[in-house]
């Protein structure tokens, strides 16, 4: 694939949290974000409607690391369009850690690093698509 597939922008960070229940409480009653799901009680997923904030609690050697931030999560209007990106990376010699999955809450995605060793990730999450705002 030679053509950059479309992409909605950067509206999704995920943070690892050692204080998991403050760090929780404090997105969600201090900020005001709303708990769109939170499949266990070492992960919750939060919203302000146009957003997504993950909270991972902080386990094994990142409960110590200085490094907080999990990844970086760039949202997709279209679950094809997590496909197109993954061969599109492929094609540009950019790895991802696995191939593109349909995840638990209905989202599709896949990971990656940037050169820097951060991980991205490349993400359709149906209640964040609007095909009306599609960057590029």
């Amino acid at each position: 694939m030679t053509t950059r597939p479309p992409m909605a922008g950067l509206k999704h960070v995920a943070l690892h949290a050692r204080r998991f229940d403050e760090t929780l409480a404090f997105y969600r009653d201090v900020l005001g974000l709303r708990v769109e799901w939170q499949p266990d009680d070492d992960n919750a997923y939060l919203t302000s409607g146009s957003d997504n904030v993950a909270i991972h609690r902080a386990t094994g050697p990142v409960a110590t690391s200085g490094q907080r931030l999990d990844h970086i999560g760039f949202i997709l209007d279209a679950a094809e369009d997590v496909d197109a990106w993954h061969a599109y990376l492929a094609a540009r010699g950019v790895a991802a850690d696995a191939p593109p999955r349909t995840h638990r809450d209905g989202a599709r995605s896949f990971y990656c690093q940037d050169p820097e060793g951060t991980t991205v990730q490349f993400i359709h999450h149906p209640p964040l698509a609007k095909p009306d705002r599609r960057i590029g």
